[in-house]
């Protein structure tokens, strides 16, 4: 299964076939006309990232009957971004003329011969008249199904435009758990080494503070006073418990990118955990080294958080 993107752009047309001339013979008049009505729908969607489902329609006003089956439609293919809906009819063009039906040439020659006997001046029609008549006189074309089959194709276009987009955003993330990984492996030795400078630091001290006294109190105490102040202080400074809970997270994220499918909330919460445990590290940090780690895990982390923010 594929990790979708909300964000995303698609375009379809879907058109009524034009039947001119395929039956010739019939000479009901309806059905020439019906033959002779063409035209076609253009479908836009955009999408962009939002927490839930928002659906807008820019149609225009001879399909706004058709809102709640372009719902049902969207609600069925997409689970969360704003999404707009744009519908078009393109119906044919005023320079296209129609071939003008047998029955419609006979009655527009009976009307003419009844207007020149009553007006014997009436000038006899043009082919350019014949031709706009036989236009104006073919009903448009019902768009409604045309217009619901564009919107399906541009659903599907969309939906692959997601699909590619997804791809690419899962590769970022990788790239950034990799980044994370590196830097968790770096952190974990740097405790021991800060715990030993610390010890020995707290025994200097103690020595001199012994020299200081005079000689009062004895080097072994001196030294099992430090080795004391070193361990409640390598107790403060562990960031192994923090740098373990990094390391599951990011497995979670990793085993959600492979999945796939609606997994964007869940990938924002565990962002936030990523935070949380990068700014614990942080404010346990002892050593300069520590420090850097925490700040480069936190660029990290917004980077992917950015990215989570576009995944449905």
């Amino acid at each position: 299964m594929s990790v979708y993107s909300m964000t995303g752009f698609a375009s379809a047309v879907a058109s009524v076939p034009d039947h001119f001339g395929e039956n010739t013979e019939d000479s009901d008049s309806s059905a020439a006309s019906r033959r002779g009505a063409s035209g076609a729908v253009g479908a836009e969607i955009r999408s962009v990232n939002s927490r839930f489902l928002d659906l807008s329609f820019k149609v225009s006003d001879e399909f706004r009957s058709l809102e709640p089956v372009l719902r049902e439609l969207l609600t069925q293919s997409f689970k969360r971004g704003k999404i707009e809906l744009r519908l078009q009819p393109q119906r044919a063009s005023d320079s296209a003329w129609p071939q003008p039906q047998t029955d419609q040439l006979h009655t527009l020659a009976r009307l003419e011969g009844t207007v020149q006997n009553w007006l014997p001046k009436a000038a006899p029609l043009s082919v350019n008249e014949v031709l706009n008549w036989c236009r104006a006189a073919a009903p448009a074309a019902k768009l409604d199904d045309v217009a619901v089959e564009a919107t399906r194709q541009a659903i599907e276009a969309l939906i692959e435009a997601r699909k590619r987009e997804g791809k690419r955003l899962v590769g970022i993330l990788n790239e950034r758990i990799e980044g994370l990984r590196a830097l968790a492996e770096q952190a974990a030795p740097l405790v021991p080494q800060a715990v030993q400078r610390q010890q020995e630091r707290f025994i200097q001290k103690f020595q001199e503070a012994m020299s200081a006294a005079g000689g009062s109190v004895t080097a072994e105490a001196a030294q099992e006073r430090a080795l004391s102040e070193a361990a409640a202080y390598a107790l403060r400074i562990d960031v192994d418990e923090e740098v373990q809970r990094l390391k599951a997270h990011l497995d979670e994220i990793s085993r959600l990118l492979k999945k796939g499918g609606e997994c964007g909330k869940r990938l924002d919460f565990l962002i936030q955990e990523l935070h949380r445990e990068a700014n614990t590290l942080g404010s346990k940090a002892a050593a300069l080294e520590l420090t850097q780690i925490s700040v480069e895990m936190k660029v990290l982390i917004e980077q992917m958080r950015e990215q989570v923010q576009n995944i449905e």
